[in-house]
């Protein structure tokens, strides 16, 4: 993963800094990541498995 990539995390995660994941779209991958500890293991996810388990996870 380059480390260029433009990190986001969830309008849902409040401003207290609690446990939340972030998450970089790079084309061909989706790499989630602890934003507690950023520079820690990260991990990757193709484009249609991601999507996937956001629709699950929304319930659609």
């Amino acid at each position: 993963m380059n480390t260029g990539e433009s990190w986001r995390k969830s309008s849902y995660s409040g401003a207290e800094g609690g446990e939340c994941i972030e998450v970089a779209e790079t084309g061909e991958a989706v790499w989630v990541r602890d934003s507690k500890r950023p520079t820690e293991a990260k991990l990757s996810f193709g484009t249609e498995a991601w999507a996937g388990f956001v629709r699950m996870a929304a319930g659609r």
